[in-house]
């Protein structure tokens, strides 16, 4: 009795590198040794005592010269590895055609092990003993054990597991599987494709992704060469995939499409099923592109709860066709990449969800105030974390000020952000009501209790008025902000740190600096400034010497553009500096000259309108824009006359002369004017009507001691 070997042993005499992927479960009869073992058509018998495959000699009784004796045996045969018994006795050998060219060996895909066996066919006069052709420089050999497609199995996920994103999967799962495993692959994706739990309302459309096929070659004199496994070249479908593809394909309820994708599971191209599926899915050109028999395998891709799609793997009709456990193969691949698709487009809404919570917690775009210009810039902790509770803030406020707000949530999380967005929409809030700095910080502070006992918060609250060339600061536990002179030089502000917002019973504490026109100040988070590698105040020095280096770059009497000086600011962090958010807010001081400031007292008297207009007039003279004349005395007899009208203290006019005519008016009486429609028969309520058609822009702010009501004209 013969024994019969298990599955996980090498039958005796098998090919080691046998072309099908099975073992061979042969058997091995002891009783006559001269009997061929499975003797391959298409190479030299593989072990032992085992006979070579007859062919005619020239006595024509069918002997065959032995190996090792100058003679070559054939070297080729049939496709498939078959007995000596399956030839036809008598039928000479198919002579082998010479490569084409010298190439030189090409590595083997990233990730994707050589297959065994490969090194011994090309060292047996460069040609593949199934077919006898020429073998191509670096073409991986087809899988032949068991174990090869567990190994190729396992580095083709773990190359598709590297993808982050949708491409990054899809391509790698082209590159893992082509010319491994196939000639050529097709990717179909859902358009749009599914997001998490959402149930798709529409029918379901399947859009061609990518496609990826084995390129043609060239030779080492740069002349382009067919694809080396096929040495006498046809007319291909392979070579343009795209165009014999459609690049839509609605999959109809009920048709062989859906059923093939709802099945899930992998099928040969030749089966009924794929055979009706593939025209719904490929379109007119389906049949020019699979080749017959089982040269083409059909995958779904399935997700965590639904199809996303479907693979098709091809391989020319030259090729070894697919096996069953091919299917296996393809399975796994699916697999892995659906879940990884899958995963990719949850990351992908995340991050977008995660960019849309950031870009509306922080402005927008930055205004322009009078007297000064502004420049931002954020930068998350991570690309993985792209929220955090980092936040910078310009807010116009009364007579031509403008607050300038930085500040520092704990954390750069949703959360953290949430907070965030909180604290930034109450200091806004504040701002409206012209507070003080240490008030504006003292109500974040009650703001940030009541939203829990560990909300913590650093800020830093400006306020600049560019008539009085001065600005205010109070801080709150923050970075104290850098000013850079005209000349040059940078200095640290000597602001009172306070204490973080959220701590509570603490007082804030406000100082007024000088804002000379021309200086530079720089507000910041920590992450700018801190890292593992430095503290807090080292980072604050090379801050200001990165400043005053920057500001040397274009002279004493000229600051450094606004834009160009935050990227300066920012290449200071090296590749492991960054560990936190940073949020960066530049305000040149620009500031409004006195000669361009026109300001009165007036009284609440009926007379005050009159007086309003020739004070204007005279302002106007000075300032040769009288061709503004009319409309200034109009809107600002307008303002003052409802002024007077219920104001109890001395009424206040401002002119400023920018790159407009701005004109303020400011009373004591906190209720805001309202734009309405006047009645036929109403003696009043047209001023503010006049003013919205005359002025450029006209708006009311609230004080604490009342109101300001002001407009913009053009200059011309």
């Amino acid at each position: 009795m013969t024994e019969q070997p298990t599955s996980f042993e090498r039958p005796q005499g098998a090919d080691p590198a046998e072309a099908r992927g099975a073992l061979l479960r042969t058997q091995k009869s002891p009783g006559n040794p001269a009997l061929p073992v499975q003797a391959r058509a298409d190479g030299p018998p593989s072990g032992p005592g085992t006979a070579a495959p007859c062919g005619k000699g020239k006595d024509g009784k069918g002997t065959q010269p032995p190996v090792g004796k100058g003679k070559e045996p054939p070297v080729n045969g049939p496709e498939h590895s078959q007995s000596d018994a399956a030839e036809p006795m008598g039928t000479p050998p198919a002579r082998a055609k010479p490569n084409v060219g010298e190439h030189r060996p090409r590595p083997a895909p990233e990730g994707i092990p050589p297959q065994p066996g490969a090194e011994q066919e090309r060292a047996q006069g460069g040609q593949d003993r199934r077919t006898g052709r020429g073998l191509p420089p670096g073409r991986p050999m087809p899988m032949r054990r068991d174990g090869d497609r567990l190994r190729f199995v396992g580095a083709a996920t773990r190359r598709i597991a590297r993808g982050l994103d949708l491409d990054e999967i899809v391509m790698g799962l082209c590159r893992a599987t082509v010319p491994t495993f196939s000639d050529a692959i097709l990717v179909y994706l859902r358009d749009p494709l599914p997001v998490g739990d959402e149930r798709p309302t529409g029918p379901v459309v399947l859009r061609l992704r990518r496609t990826d096929r084995i390129p043609e070659e060239r030779d080492t004199d740069g002349v382009l060469l067919p694809p080396a496994f096929d040495p006498e070249p046809e007319p291909s479908a392979l070579a343009d995939l795209s165009s014999l593809t459609t690049e839509l394909c609605e999959v109809r309820p009920g048709g062989a499409l859906n059923e093939v994708l709802r099945g899930v599971r992998p099928v040969f191209a030749d089966a009924p099923a794929a055979r009706s599926a593939l025209p719904e899915l490929l379109g007119d050109g389906s049949e020019a592109l699979v080749p017959s028999g089982q040269h083409a395998i059909l995958a779904p891709l399935r997700g965590r709860r639904r199809v996303i799609g479907a693979a098709l793997f091809l391989r020319r009709p030259e090729r070894l066709a697919f096996e069953a456990d091919d299917l296996l193969v393809a399975a796994q691949l699916a697999t892995h990449s659906a879940l990884g698709i899958d995963k990719a487009v949850l990351y992908g809404r995340e991050a977008y969800i995660a960019d849309e919570l950031q870009r509306t917690m922080l402005p927008e775009t930055l205004p322009r105030p009078t007297g000064v210009r502004l420049a931002s810039r954020y930068l998350p902790a991570a690309e993985t974390a792209r929220v955090g509770g980092d936040w910078y803030d310009a807010i116009p406020l009364p007579g031509s000020r403008v607050a300038l707000v930085v500040g520092d949530v704990m954390g750069h999380s949703m959360t953290s952000a949430a907070i965030m967005g909180q604290l930034r929409t109450t200091a806004q809030t504040l701002a409206g009501l012209d507070l003080p700095p240490q008030e504006v910080l003292h109500h974040l502070d009650e703001q940030a209790q009541r939203l829990g006992t560990d909300r913590m918060a650093t800020c830093l609250y400006a306020v600049y008025d560019p008539v009085t060339h001065r600005i205010t600061i109070a801080n709150a536990g923050h970075p104290p902000p850098v000013l850079l002179h005209l000349g040059g030089r940078a200095e640290v502000l000597r602001v009172p740190p306070g204490a973080p917002i959220g701590v509570g019973g603490v007082d804030f504490e406000a100082v007024e600096l000088d804002a000379p026109a021309g200086a530079t100040l720089l507000l910041y988070t920590d992450g700018l400034v801190e890292s593992r590698l430095r503290d807090v105040w080292t980072g604050i020095e090379q801050l200001r010497e990165k400043l005053a280096a920057t500001a040397q770059l274009t002279g004493p009497d000229h600051p450094p553009p606004l834009e160009a000086l935050c990227d300066e600011v920012l290449d200071m962090l090296g590749p492991g500096d960054r560990d936190d958010d940073i949020a960066l807010l530049a305000a040149r001081f620009d500031g409004i000259a006195p000669s361009d400031v026109a300001y009165w007292r007036l009284e609440p008297e009926d007379s005050a309108p009159g007086q309003a207009r020739r004070l204007a007039r005279r302002a106007l003279a000075r300032w040769d824009l009288e061709d503004l004349t009319d409309s200034v005395e109009l809107l600002v007899s307008e303002v003052v006359t409802n002024a007077v009208r219920y104001a109890s203290r001395p009424v206040t006019l401002r002119l400023l002369r920018t790159d407009v005519l701005r004109c303020e008016v400011g009373d004591d009486v906190p209720q805001l004017p309202r734009l309405r429609q006047a009645r036929a028969t109403d003696e009043g309520g047209r001023g503010l009507y006049l003013v919205n058609k005359l002025a450029r822009r006209w708006g009311a702010t609230r004080l604490s001691t009342g109101k300001v009501v002001w407009f913009e004209l053009n200059r011309g």
